[in-house]
């Protein structure tokens, strides 16, 4: 098990290595990303710059950089994410759609 999760830990990293180093997202990564948040959130998640989630306890995505760094989403992303509240779906992102909904997320943090 701590063997698979390095490997996926080191595989994450270099998928993300290049869109790091690059230091730009393209906005067809960004509007993959969000296409990824209306179809598996955004029942229950507000998803865009302003407004309340449907579901009151589900955080707004705008909120999430506030509580932890997106990026470091990307594992329990790929490992399938059982966290939250006790409503929410368990998921498993592909890597091509972690790096897109990642970039969504962060499109959504105020400028630094």
């Amino acid at each position: 098990m701590l063997r698979r999760r390095f490997f996926l830990a080191f595989a994450l990293m270099l998928i993300a290595a290049p869109v790091l180093a690059q230091n730009t997202v393209q906005p067809a990564s960004i509007a993959a990303g969000r296409v990824i948040a209306e179809e598996r959130c955004a029942r229950c998640h507000a998803i865009a710059a302003t407004g309340d989630s449907p579901f009151p306890a589900a955080p707004p995505f705008r909120e999430l950089h506030r509580k932890y760094p997106v990026e470091q989403l990307a594992e329990a992303l790929a490992e399938g994410i059982a966290v939250g509240h006790p409503d929410m779906p368990e998921f498993v992102l592909q890597p091509a759609e972690i790096e897109d909904f990642i970039a969504f997320l962060n499109s959504l943090q105020p400028p630094r």
